[in-house]
């Protein structure tokens, strides 16, 4: 068989025109995606010098991002402040999207979803300057607890720590971790549910027993996508956390913009993203168990 017709029975294939369609969707992801992650994992194991990068391969940027004391706190808080604010997160999302998605009318769930949706409408970065000014000094939670009588002087702990990253992340992806479980809880077969009551299980046991485990992948799909992009933000703590709530993105940003030190920057990017990614695989093993076990 010659070439020519290998090639018209291939360019007739069911696979050669998948992989014609997506083509152009997986260069642009790699051109734009693979391409600098591939240049920072280089920059990585170069040295630094004096305003340029000595191209001699070395692990001392690995070495100095481990072991140094204050970037291995800096990368601890980061990944204690990705958990708070997804273990927040999750937990007060769970109740909202069983709310619609059980006790709101099915002509009425597009209206609460979209009500769900408005914090989009704004800027990310307005509204974490209007937490700003909710939790300063002389902001409204402060004026307002004032007014009250509750306290006679104004909160200091609420701003410029570790607490404001948290509040302030929690409510910018509340609607990213209510979206999923919504999902998931839709996608129940409600006749599951009312097997559980006929048998003589309360409506505690039969949410423990079938709801919630049913509704685990929507659970393990909101920490993933709350977790993965809060480890790495850059805005929030860099406007409301303070130098007491500084991420592992502002560190990154210190060495690439200020210091000029683009070798140790990129060793800080890989490990964040190493971790995220260890982190990840775990909960994406734990869930496919998860499922597994409940067939």
């Amino acid at each position: 068989m010659d070439l020519k017709t290998r090639w018209g029975r291939l360019s007739r294939s069911e696979a050669f025109h998948g992989y014609a369609l997506v083509s152009p969707t997986a260069l642009y992801a790699v051109l734009l995606l693979a391409a600098p992650l591939g240049t920072i994992f280089a920059y990585s194991f170069f040295t630094d010098g004096y305003l340029e990068i000595i191209r001699d391969f070395t692990l001392d940027n690995y070495i100095e991002a481990w072991t140094d004391p204050l970037y291995r706190q800096v990368l601890l808080r980061s990944l204690m402040v990705s958990a708070l604010v997804t273990l927040a997160t999750v937990v007060l999302a769970f109740p909202i999207a069983y709310f619609v998605s059980f006790s709101v009318a099915p002509e009425r769930k597009s209206l609460w979803l979209f009500l769900i949706t408005i914090p989009f409408w704004t800027s990310y970065l307005i509204r974490v300057f209007l937490w700003k000014v909710i939790l300063g000094f002389n902001g409204v939670v402060n004026t307002t607890l004032m007014g009250l009588g509750i306290i006679d002087e104004p909160l200091t702990f609420i701003l410029y720590n570790v607490n404001a990253v948290v509040i302030t992340l929690a409510h910018a992806y509340a609607p990213f971790a209510i979206l999923p479980i919504f999902v998931a809880l839709e996608k129940i077969d409600r006749s599951l549910l009312e097997a559980g009551r006929d048998l003589g299980e309360s409506k505690a046991m039969t949410f423990l027993r079938v709801t919630l485990p049913l509704a685990m992948p929507g659970v393990v799909a909101s920490v993933l996508i709350v977790f993965i992009p809060t480890i790495g933000d850059y805005v929030t703590p860099q406007l409301v956390g303070g130098p007491e709530g500084r991420m592992i993105a502002n560190a990154i940003q210190l060495q690439y913009l200020k210091l000029d030190n683009y070798p140790l920057g990129s060793a800080l990017a890989v490990s964040a993203m190493m971790i995220v990614t260890v982190i990840s695989v775990i909960f994406l093993l734990l869930n496919r168990r998860f499922l597994r076990a409940q067939r």
